[in-house]
């Protein structure tokens, strides 16, 4: 409507002769009576205007004394109040649209990170990330698994070396590291949970690194619910060198330390150090055994082997089903020996602590020894995994879903 205002300001239209000679032409008023249509009205406004405007003839010449004021730049301009009006209208909503984002933190200290993005934190000695638990990362407890949680800790672990700008073009390895052929890997891992998220859950998880002893590296985290700062998860590791090329352990060159040595924090391990040692097991020692356990291409890393939180997924093959049912895995102790390749062959072993095979069914904490190894023999991994009873309320909802949607 504004453009037609503004076209018809422009360029004023004339009415046809054949109006002009009309029937009535002394008159200067039309009947709206016989138009049918909004669209016929639209069509003939602009005719209409001029005829109404149009001045009386007196003996066949024009009165000056009625001609209408003389059109000018000024009185020819549109009116641009509404054009002006729905443009203001579209930036306040946009404005509303805007602040409803807030994705800006208010303070500092905020738990949330609205990207999940990561930062430093407490003096560049500590990472902090965030994870919006998904739908794909809950099992039949509706709670996240434990590879969930322990692909959280990896991942803070690999975006804490990048965010320091020490990535090189190794998996989690600096740029000194690199030239060396040196990648990290991980010796041991004790994780203690409180309790697992949910679907929704964002969580917040923060990461450090430590010395241990004189060529190794302690890596901890913490893992908080991150509306409410509760402690669901803490875990420990500890990580040495090994050159990809021999796949022999490595001392940490005096390079290398300078360049990481700025990042340890001076602190004890978040999980207290389980001294006690894991039960080497063997098919007949072991009450049971799950085989013929391959990895696939999609559990290799960059580095062409096995990455360690597939690891735990194998041990749980062998974990006898009433466990898995009626228990959630509170700790687990992996003891990493060696390494896996995509060729490799491997058994899942399991052996229930206390000889209660028979009892597994009922309530109370059960404690489990488990070994990963290749069919010829030689160990991959060694465990020990501790489980509490499932809260009920887990399946508290699931008589409420129909069996038959019918």
């Amino acid at each position: 409507m504004v453009a037609t205002a503004a076209t018809s300001s422009f360029f004023p239209l004339t009415s046809p002769s054949g109006d002009a000679k009309s029937g009535n032409p002394g008159k200067g008023s039309v009947s709206f009576g016989s138009m049918k249509s909004k669209s016929a009205a639209s069509s003939r406004g602009l005719q209409v205007k001029a005829n109404a405007q149009a001045p009386t003839k007196i003996n066949g010449s024009t009165d000056d004394a009625q001609l209408p004021a003389p059109r000018t730049f000024i009185n020819q301009l549109p009116d641009w109040s509404m054009l002006l009006a729905a443009i203001t209208t579209v930036f306040l909503a946009a404005e509303k649209q805007w602040m409803m984002l807030d994705w800006k933190p208010r303070r500092p200290d905020m738990l949330i990170d609205t990207f999940g993005l990561g930062r430093i934190v407490q003096d560049g000695l500590v990472f902090r990330q965030n994870f919006s638990i998904r739908s794909y990362e809950i099992g039949a407890d509706r709670t996240a698994s434990i590879e969930t949680v322990m692909n959280h800790l990896q991942e803070t672990a690999l975006n804490h070396v990048k965010t320091a700008g020490l990535l090189g073009d190794g998996f989690g390895s600096t740029p000194e590291m690199s030239k060396r052929n040196l990648i990290w890997v991980v010796t041991k891992m004790q994780v203690e949970v409180d309790r697992y998220p949910t679907w929704g859950d964002v969580v917040q998880v923060d990461t450090w690194v430590s010395a241990s002893g004189k060529n190794g590296m302690r890596r901890d985290w913490l893992l908080r619910d991150g509306n409410t700062g509760e402690t669901l998860t803490r875990a420990s590791s500890v990580w040495v060198m090994m050159n990809k090329l021999t796949r022999r352990l490595s001392k940490i060159p005096e390079e290398v330390r300078e360049e990481i040595g700025s990042y340890f924090v001076n602190s004890d391990p978040v999980v207290e150090e389980d001294g006690r040692k894991v039960t080497k097991l063997d098919d007949n020692t072991a009450d049971f055994v799950r085989k013929g356990l391959t990895p696939k291409w999609n559990d290799l890393d960059i580095n062409q082997h096995v990455n360690n939180v597939k690891y735990i997924g194998w041990i749980l093959e062998s974990a006898p089903q009433p466990i898995l049912e009626t228990r959630e895995l509170s700790a687990v102790t992996l003891e990493y020996r060696r390494e896996c390749g995509r060729d490799s062959v491997l058994r899942s072993l399991t052996a229930v602590s206390g000889g209660g095979v028979g009892d597994l069914g009922h309530a109370g904490n059960v404690e489990c020894q488990h070994v990963l190894r290749l069919e010829d023999g030689a160990e991959i991994v060694r465990g020990r995994t501790e489980w509490r009873p499932k809260y009920i309320n887990n399946f508290s909802i699931m008589g409420q879903i129909p069996t038959d949607a019918s």
